[in-house]
């Protein structure tokens, strides 16, 4: 599993018919009103919410950041670019 780094590239899948394909798992970009633009993991949906985790203990996640609605969504994550920093 990718660890996302501040300085690393992705590339999205921005197509709404892929967003009818989101499942557990996948990892996509949204924008929070708090937090600004965010990269997580699909943990679960409930019809047009998703619940969201991150990779390490401290992620935020769905606990603190609530469910994301599907038109925050920017993209699912279909390639990662690790940054220089690595």
């Amino acid at each position: 599993m990718p660890v996302y780094q501040e300085g690393d590239f992705v590339v999205l899948a921005t197509s709404s018919f892929l967003f009818g394909r989101i499942k557990s798992g996948d990892i996509v970009v949204f924008t929070h009103h708090i937090y600004g633009t965010m990269i997580k993991k699909v943990l679960s949906i409930d019809s047009d919410l998703i619940n969201v985790g991150g990779t390490n203990i401290h992620s935020l996640d769905s606990r603190k950041l609530g469910p994301i609605d599907r038109h925050m969504l920017l993209g699912k994550v279909i390639w990662h670019i690790p940054g220089p920093h690595r």
